[in-house]
Parts: structure tokens; sequence; C-alpha cells
């Protein structure tokens, strides 16, 4: 089970490149596109991406491959 969550929508060239990041890392995440859900648009269509920990947490986008490492360190269960 993924412990981060991605929230991206398609056609977002940085979404893209939070999802290359994710997967670089070798870290399991579930994918949501917010456009699927109105709260989520109403709360992250001007954040994304934006990575959410099972805990809650969340790293805003911008964000480089050595934040998000510690944002996982800092999230793992």
């Amino acid at each position: 089970m993924a412990n981060f969550t991605l929230y991206h929508t398609d056609g977002c060239h940085l979404c893209e490149m939070a999802d290359e990041l994710l997967s670089a890392a070798n870290i399991p995440f579930a994918a949501k596109d917010i456009m699927d859900n109105e709260q989520l648009i109403e709360l992250y269509q001007t954040s994304i991406p934006v990575v959410e920990s099972s805990q809650g947490n969340k790293l805003f986008w911008p964000f480089d491959t050595v934040a998000l490492a510690q944002f996982i360190a800092d999230n793992k269960e």
C-alpha cells in the first residue's frame, strides 16, 4: 500500500516532473487527479503538484530530489 499520494492533473508539466521525482526515488505512491473531485479542486487547483504522506503531511511544489528525500524520510511509516 502506498504511503504517499501525488495530487496532480493531466497536462500539468510540473505534475509530470513531480511524478518522475517520486518514481526515481522508488517510493510507491498513489496518483490522484484533482479534477475527479470537487473538494480536491478547491484545495489544490493553484498548488499542484502536492505530495501527501499517510500522516497527512504535505510537500508543496516546488521541491527537488533533496527536499523529496527529506520529506520521505520524515514521513515513512
